[in-house]
């Protein structure tokens, strides 16, 4: 078995494993980026046809590069992401090998063993950088199993054709629920189902503002102050204009959590019912993980304990881009950029210069 030696792997090479490869090639470490897709652009190449940023080009930038505006989009598509993605792995000239699958991570004395289906590596520092999009959540839901129907996540859903004349229920009361419910205004007989009231941010609140007021937040928690509330404090649906036209029209008006599934379709606890052909379930994702089993790092929640990005249970593992928990608004664009300089700037305190 051949085993390759690099000092740093980076396993995962969408938004922040490319973040981190560019503080890593700024600071001369011999790395590699592990990336299971067969091409660039991350799960951004797999979302839905109609999805866009929530914040202009210029304000969802990776360290180093400006995106470029996309003709006649106030905020970009993901396509144009995805070719953005691509053009900064090749511009910055980052060593991304794929498509590469990671089955696992062990320790092998002073190296991590890094498994993977296209071969063997030892590191002497790992980032863990596969994000979320790879581990949907479906909710528990009484009678999920007896409906007859088509159910899909958030991401099995493309494009409003696929379901047009069809009676479809959007569970989820986030950016995604929202999105996908006003895509399919007109085209289907809808239904939309949030667990709690449908909360819409104010209109002149972009990813910008949420990016500012989460590190806002991480300051005033570093310095002791009192906590001034998390993105969530301020609503959970970004008024992007496909929501804010479905609903200034009356067209987005959101129904309360069903009681239960029945063959058919769905059942509220007053006796109502809505049929359905297809239920789209935008309940969220889980950290993409199981890598790091043989670590045996999980606490009791099932998130692995770090202090900024490093785990504290391993000092040569770093984990980037799952949310909050791993850096301020880490899983977004323009988010991810400081965690992972702070992770590439603690390897090499780790490692010692190249």
């Amino acid at each position: 078995m051949v085993i390759r030696h690099v000092d740093v792997a980076v396993i995962g090479g969408g938004q922040a494993g490319l973040a981190v490869g560019y503080h890593l090639r700024r600071r001369g470490l011999d790395f590699v980026v592990l990336d299971a897709q067969a091409s660039p652009g991350g799960a951004w190449q797999h979302a839905w046809d109609s999805l866009h940023l929530f914040s202009p080009a210029a304000s969802s930038s990776l360290p180093g590069r400006v995106m470029p505006g996309q003709p006649g989009e106030t905020y970009p598509d993901a396509r144009h992401v995805v070719g953005y993605l691509t053009d900064y792995e090749q511009r910055y000239d980052l060593p991304v090998a794929r498509p590469v699958r990671v089955e696992a991570v062990h320790r092998d004395g002073d190296r991590l063993l890094i498994e993977a289906d296209a071969g063997t590596w030892r590191a002497r520092a790992v980032i863990s950088a596969t994000g979320t999009w790879w581990r949907p959540f479906l909710p528990a839901a009484p009678g999920r199993s007896a409906f007859e129907g088509v159910q899909l996540h958030t991401v099995g859903y493309r494009r409003p054709a696929d379901l047009a004349g069809q009676k479809v229920v959007v569970v989820g009361g986030g950016n995604s629920g929202a999105q996908i419910a006003a895509d399919l205004v007109g085209t289907t007989e809808l239904t939309w189902v949030t667990q709690r009231p449908a909360r819409f941010l104010a209109d002149s609140i972009d990813g910008r503002a949420l990016f500012d007021h989460a590190t806002a937040r991480r300051r005033a928690l570093d310095k002791g102050r009192a906590d001034p509330g998390g993105v969530a404090s301020l609503g959970d649906i970004v008024v992007v204009p496909p929501v804010r036209e479905a609903r200034d029209a009356g067209l987005l008006k959101a129904r309360p959590m069903f009681r239960r599934l029945s063959a058919t379709g769905v059942e509220w606890a007053d006796g109502t019912r809505a049929e359905a052909d297809t239920i789209i379930w935008c309940t969220g994702f889980r950290p993409a993980l199981p890598h790091l089993a043989p670590l045996r790092l999980r606490g009791p929640r099932g998130h692995i304990p770090t202090a900024g990005t490093r785990a504290l249970g391993e000092p040569r593992l770093h984990l980037l881009g799952y949310g909050d928990w791993t850096g301020p608004a880490s899983a977004t664009l323009i988010g991810v950029g400081r965690p992972a300089r702070d992770a590439a700037a603690a390897v090499v305190e780790l490692l010692g210069p190249p």
